[in-house]
């Protein structure tokens, strides 16, 4: 019997935040949850500790959700381990970007690294997510190691990545191109080792191209909205900084991969840390938003002329920046709850961040009912996940996922 013709894989690009999701990376929650406890979960920027299993299980009924609507769900612990299997340079980089000698000291680095250098690609995978203590050592105490006999038994030598699921912040695309991202706060900075090596050394990912790298300017792919084709929105606040987003804009102007970018400064504190806590597109015209927001944000608006100039306006109230950068009369305007305790309970719990399907079709947390009953009033097909353990990291769909295909619009 003939074999069956293996489909061929669909490129990667995106253009707008609503144009028909194709291809998806998500990271389903592992052993690095299983990491925090009450000591670290402030710093490891969880509110809570989750119940592992339980999350595990919201995550499957996610993708399965994404699946079911056509959407092919690659999943980032499978591609590392093909990655770390696939490639001697990703597997350095990945174990040089984890071991820290300046942390650890130069001896233990360098025993570490050699052990790490044999391990097999699926437990080195491990490592590199989920971490390692000193207890886990794979060598006995060494007398002469002064960090050995400093720390803890259960202290990280390798810290763990538990907002690893988060796929959205550490890398982001614009059209055919991959941004590669830097992330604000210490307990998440090593996250892009690993999205970074995946993009170079998985044989999926061969000849895609970068749209932006930068290692000291932060910038997180929680504050890109890509509003429409050659049009970007860039949060900046408490994880991206002015630079992040100028670099961002003129790296995207040079690539030409948007005309108009759309700086909007927003609070710097935990109920707001992105762009996409307070707005989030459900249609090609619609946004669902935080109430207390709509009034005041604002934005600066940074434009390439037809000449090759850059020039840049404002600020000016963001949604009529939008909708004029977006060519259209107004946006449609779906507030968060009814009420005003309403409003700010639901943007808490994520109401805001959904995750577009295709125009007019969005993911949402079912806990959120205001927001997704105004949604559907306003003719968006709502399908509903648990996330009552998934959002103890504050982070809906969106948050949780990163398109890597969609449809143009």
């Amino acid at each position: 019997m003939e074999a069956e013709a293996v489909p061929s894989a669909r490129p990667f690009s995106v253009t707008s935040e609503v144009g028909a999701l194709n291809t998806v990376l998500l990271h389903r929650p592992g052993d690095e949850l299983r990491r925090l406890t009450p000591r670290n979960n402030d710093q490891l920027l969880f509110d809570g500790i989750p119940w592992v299993e339980r999350a595990q299980q919201e995550h499957d009924v996610f993708a399965d959700v994404l699946r079911g609507r056509g959407v092919e769900v690659l999943l980032l612990r499978e591609l590392l381990v093909e990655t770390l299997a696939a490639s001697r340079p990703g597997r350095s980089m990945g174990i040089t970007a984890a071991v820290d000698a300046r942390r650890i000291g130069h001896g233990l680095a360098e025993d570490l690294k050699a052990y790490l250098r044999g391990v097999p690609p699926g437990d080195l995978a491990r490592v590199l997510m989920a971490g390692m203590t000193f207890d886990e050592l794979p060598f006995g105490p060494d007398a002469t190691s002064l960090v050995r006999r400093m720390h803890h038994g259960t202290d990280f030598v390798i810290d763990p990545l538990p907002n690893l699921l988060f796929t959205r912040d550490s890398s982001f695309w614009v059209g055919s191109k991959v941004a590669i991202t830097s992330l604000a706060l210490p307990a998440r900075a090593r996250e892009t080792s690993l999205t970074d090596l995946i993009y170079a050394f998985h044989p999926r990912f061969l000849g895609v191209r970068r749209a932006y790298e930068s290692h000291t300017a932060p910038m997180e792919g929680g504050d890109v909205l890509l509003l429409a084709p050659g049009v970007v929105a860039i949060g900046v606040g408490e994880r991206t900084s002015p630079a992040g987003a100028e670099a961002l804009a003129r790296s995207l102007f040079e690539d030409s991969l948007a005309r108009t970018v759309l700086v909007v400064p927003i609070a710097q504190n935990r109920a707001t840390m992105h762009l996409d806590t307070v707005c989030t597109m459900v249609d090609r015209d619609a946004v669902v938003m935080y109430p207390a927001v709509r009034d005041s944000l604002c934005a600066f608006t940074i434009r390439k002329e037809d000449d090759g100039t850059v020039s840049m306006y404002g600020p000016d109230p963001f949604l009529p920046a939008a909708a004029e950068a977006m060519g259209i009369d107004k946006l449609r305007i779906i507030d968060t709850g009814l009420d005003g305790v309403t409003a700010e309970r639901e943007q808490w719990d994520d109401g805001n961040n959904t995750l577009a399907l295709a125009p007019g079709v969005v993911v949402a947390y079912e806990r959120n009912e205001n927001t997704n009953a105004r949604l559907t009033d306003a003719g968006i097909e709502v399908l509903t996940i648990p996330g009552s353990e998934l959002g103890s990291g504050r982070g809906g769909p969106r948050c949780l996922s990163c398109p890597l295909a969609r449809d143009e619009m």
